[in-house]
């Protein structure tokens, strides 16, 4: 009700200010008022846009909010072939939640290309196609693979929230691509590229039709991309999990087979390898001790994995626009894209643990200590892990849209039903089937000299003795057929919308137009992910998942409202306010309003101050609400433990554990059964559950900019930009982790946590529930500076100089009630740096049918964990504020530099040549990176892995 008040009273208070504004002008500006004709004013279509952001038609296109605009040349001089990149070079763009280097990462959403905003996430970034949403899966996020860079005109983005115009999503920013309607002839482009060292060859080809006339316009594209995947033992930069100056770091379980010591448990035995086979397996003999601190009987499983996965995508693009009268305009359009990708992990780690409980029988014919069932370690280095992943999209859009006359005002008009669906299959290999591994590590006979399965039944249905501590070149091939598992999941979305706007003059102020617009959405979301069901059921080395399925519908409605206040005065050359409200309601969890205010103001012709004021929110998504529940071993430190947790020296706490059942002397056990011996904690021993949560509640924001344009008359081409942004976050969805759960719970005496996790009667936790829940809040402020100088013709040429620069100075993270606020600008958030400074300056040169172009890329430096103490550690001293670790890694910036040559050629046709990261510069490491897990060792994403050469060549007919 509240903003539903104040909007009122603003559309009230601006209809009030025809009179004030009047008495405000000069007496001619109301004389030439009363001077205009009262005839009808006939409907004619002006020229004018609509600029994300706004749904009011302007032909000015300074607005009150922050946009970047890039245009075809500017998308072709990057050398990048996909949207996603070419979006990532913009300074307020970071890397998104999934990348191709990700090669850890599983669900539908892996092989996708994503975008973010503001470090807020590819879920908070909303990716419009000409104004209209484009479909998002499951997860919230929208692939841009599935957009082919040859039909782009321009992109937008927008920099600010927008829900009050957009809906959700909107948080970080909008994406806005706009497509080419207007084109006569065909035009052809070929592009080939690759890295220095000879990977990652990218190939790219496309062929566009079009034709205009008065009547109509119509465009068809077709495009084809194939990218080499990049390995990472290929170079010294990734070989290694944790980089090249750590080479003996990161390795772990080994192929050459290691039994426990069932007599000795903390002791056990590494089948001998490196020219020491005897071919005997049960004699211990020909085993030597396994010594943990030695990477003798380790690997590096860096060797056999992809640092950037390949893919090869096809899109088939068709518009369509018809002129059915001089005032209204059908159009259309149909997509269709597939895409097919694929990543690969070193073999599994296959061990003996709590939720594998498989052994080598006492009874097996290659068990070293007969008649007892060991324990083992063996990682399956002859079957990597690989996932095959295939998307396809199918995407229309139908609609009409016109223009009509109101008095003297003119309004236009439009209407928009748009369907998109996509199916996603997904094929892994390489786990390991327990069922058949139990069989085949069970007990043996010997049947005409050959050892076999003891059962003849597993041995009808193909069971083959395993003798897994043999190690490599020790396992036949039929062995493999047994215990390999070849896993089917699939993914479904689907998105109906319907959208309806309408705007226009409502009247004349001396100032100008008072506008409004109005319109009306209904959407459908439905989607479905189907994990594979043998995977799902436990009995498979894979992390077992539920399905997810679910629906949601929404209807919306907004209104906007444009009024200018003054005009042509001193120190008012131009002032006017825009107001915007949207009333959205979700089947799932009701209502909510969403109202933005912003100004626009011009002291003298060359300045322009603008600022705004928005709401915002993020619906949760079909995965946060439906999705099927997952497995996970986590580390976490219990508070009922009796010497490291807080029960050891709170007495509250010891109470509420105690009224929990929890024994006094209680000690928290970690996954190999030993009390864990640090405040550290320990991994559970059993799986804890992670996944959605029906009763979620959307995300909530609030954004503030404040800015300044700057275009000088005396010096025309000149133009800088200044904006501060600021943006919070509240109830941000987040899973809530086992130590938080169990603090809350015991420290916070928050009941609602106490039921996530049961114990059994030794104390010891059984089972808990990481679900998600509206729990955190995040904050940042920055300031964006640009400044863009086209210089005047000269004898040698014609120049532009540009650059784009942003400043992080704020990134606050509170992950729940009583959680310290950690500031994490300038530092390391998982596989995403959080960088002070990004800026990007070019030099772009035309003569003639030449032209070139110098592009600067700079990241600031960020602060990292230390290795260790005294080793790359330059702040030893250092005391992280929120978790109290002593030691930091401050690392320096780098910059990238790229150039670009174009030749027009004489027959229709250009060619350009370019290559990126020219002195083959390398980013510093950083070690959270790697912590976190993703894959790509202690190497951001965001950086150039390589110098790339590239070449194109476009024909037009």
């Amino acid at each position: 009700m509240k903003q539903k008040t104040l909007l009122a009273t603003a559309i009230t208070a601006a209809l009030m200010l025809q009179a004030w504004a009047v008495s405000a002008q000069n007496a001619p500006a109301a004389s030439a008022q009363s001077t205009k004709s009262t005839a009808p004013a006939q409907p004619k279509n002006l020229e004018t846009i609509t600029v994300t952001g706004s749904r009011i038609r302007s032909v000015d296109v300074e607005t009150a909010q922050p946009i970047v605009s890039l245009g075809r040349q500017q998308i072709e001089a990057t050398g990048l072939t996909n949207v996603s990149d070419v979006l990532q070079r913009i300074v307020s763009a970071n890397s998104p939640d999934i990348t191709p280097e990700d090669t850890l990462s599983s669900g539908p959403s892996v092989g996708g290309l994503y975008t973010s905003l503001r470090n807020l996430g590819s879920e908070r970034t909303l990716v419009l196609v000409n104004g209209r949403r484009w479909s998002t899966n499951i997860d919230g996020l929208t692939d841009l693979s599935t957009i082919p860079t040859s039909i782009i005109e321009r992109i937008e983005v927008l920099k600010d929230g927008a829900s009050s115009i957009y809906g959700s999503d909107a948080i970080g920013g909008v994406v806005n691509i706009i497509t080419r309607d207007h084109f006569n002839g065909a035009e052809a482009n070929v592009y080939y590229g690759q890295n220095q060292k000879g990977d990652g060859q990218q190939q790219a080809y496309d062929i566009t039709f079009g034709t205009s006339t008065d009547k109509s316009n119509t465009v068809f594209t077709a495009t084809y991309q194939n990218t080499s995947a990049i390995w990472d033992n290929k170079r010294a930069l990734t070989r290694y999990g944790y980089g090249p100056r750590h080479p003996q770091d990161g390795f772990y379980t080994g192929p050459w087979g290691r039994v426990v010591d069932p007599n000795n448990p903390s002791q056990s035995y590494v089948y001998n390898h490196n020219g020491g086979l005897t071919g005997n397996t049960a004699d211990l003999a020909d085993y030597h001790l396994y010594d943990p601190t030695s990477n003798a009987d380790k690997y590096n499983t860096n060797q056999d994995m992809t640092y950037r996965a390949p893919s090869r995508l096809k899109n088939l693009f068709a518009q369509e626009r018809y002129n059915l009268t001089d005032n209204i305009t059908l159009h259309g359009t149909g997509s269709y894209s597939e895409r097919t990708s694929s990543s690969q992990l070193a073999g599994y780690p296959f061990q003996t643990n709590g939720n594998q409980i498989v052994k080598i029988s006492g009874e097996n014919a290659y068990n070293p200590f007969p008649g007892q069932d060991v324990s083992f370690f063996r990682r399956t280095v002859e079957l990597p892990r690989i996932t095959d992943s295939t998307s396809k999209m199918s995407h229309f859009d139908i609609g009409a849209e016109g223009f009509f006359g109101i008095g003297e005002q003119e309004w236009s008009w439009d209407a928009d039903y748009s369907y998109s669906k996509a199916d996603i299959n997904q094929r892994t290999t390489g786990n390991i089937n327990l069922l058949n591994a139990e069989k085949a590590l069970g007990p043996t006979a010997v049947i005409n000299g050959q050892v076999v399965c003891a059962n003849a039944d597993d041995r009808a249905n193909g069971c083959v003795p395993w003798n897994i501590l043999a190690g490599p070149g020790g396992t036949p091939q039929s062995v493999w057929n047994y215990v390999n598992t070849v896993e089917q999941a699939s993914a479904q979305n689907t998105t109906r919308d319907f959208t309806a706007n309408v705007s226009g003059g409502l009247f004349d102020l001396p100032a100008g137009t008072v506008n409004m617009a109005l319109g009306v959405e209904h959407r459908r979301l439905a989607g479905s992910y189907t994990p594979d069901q043998f995977a799902s059921s436990g009995y498979s080395t894979d992390l077992a998942s539920a399905p997810t399925n679910g629906k949601y519908t929404t209807n919306e409605a907004y209104v906007e409202l444009d009024v200018p206040i003054l005009q042509g005065l001193p120190g008012a050359q131009e002032l006017a306010v825009n107001i915007s409200s949207r009333y959205s309601h979700y089947s799932n969890f009701g209502s909510t309003t969403n109202s933005k205010y912003s100004f626009r103001w011009k002291p003298i012709n060359d300045l322009l101050v603008r600022g705004t004021y928005a709401e915002g929110f993020r619906a949760p998504t079909l995965s946060d609400l439906y999705g099927g529940t997952g497995q996970s071993f986590e580390t976490f430190l219990d508070p009922c433990d009796s010497a490291y947790g807080a029960a050891a020296t709170n007495a509250a706490v010891a109470k509420s554990c105690a009224a929990a059942g929890v024994p006094a002397n209680y000690r928290q056990v970690d996954a190999t059964g030993k009390q864990i011996s640090s405040n550290s904690g320990g991994q559970t021993p059993t799986p804890f559950l992670s996944g959605s949560n029906a009763k979620l509640q959307p995300e909530t924001s609030t954004t503030r900019t404040l800015g300044l344009v700057y275009s000088p008359h005396y010096v025309p081409g000149l133009d800088f930009t200044l904006d501060y942004y600021s943006i919070q976050i509240r109830n941000t969805i987040q899973s809530v982790l086992a130590s938080d759960i169990l603090d809350y719970c015991y420290i916070q005496n928050d009941p609602s946590f106490c039921g996530r996790f049961t114990r059994n009667s030794a104390g010891v936790i059984t089972n808990l529930n990481e679900s998600l829940a509206n729990l955190g809040t995040l904050k940042t402020e920055g300031y964006d500076f640009s400044g863009h100088y086209r210089l005047p013709k000269l004898p040698y040429g014609q120049f532009m100089i540009s650059l784009d620069s942003t400043y992080l100075s704020k990134y606050d993270i509170t992950n729940g009630p009583g959680k310290p606020t950690e500031g994490m600008a300038g530092m390391i958030n998982g596989t995403n740096g959080l960088f002070r400074i990004r800026a990007n300056a070019s030099l772009d040169w035309s003569y003639g049918n030449f032209g070139a172009t110098w592009t600067v890329r700079y990241y600031s430096g960020l602060r990292d964990t230390c290795w260790d103490v005294g080793v790359e550690c330059n702040e030893p001293n250092y005391t992280n504020p929120w978790i109290g670790t002593t030691g930091a890694s401050s690392k320096g910036g780098v910059t990238f530099n790229d150039a670009q040559f174009r030749y027009k050629l004489p027959w229709h046709a250009s060619f350009s040549v370019g290559v990126n990261n020219i002195f083959n510069k390398k980013g510093p490491f950083y070690y959270n990176v790697a912590i976190a897990g993703s894959g790509e060792g202690p190497y951001l994403p965001a950086f150039d892995i390589d110098r790339y050469f590239y070449m194109s060549y476009n024909q037009k007919f």
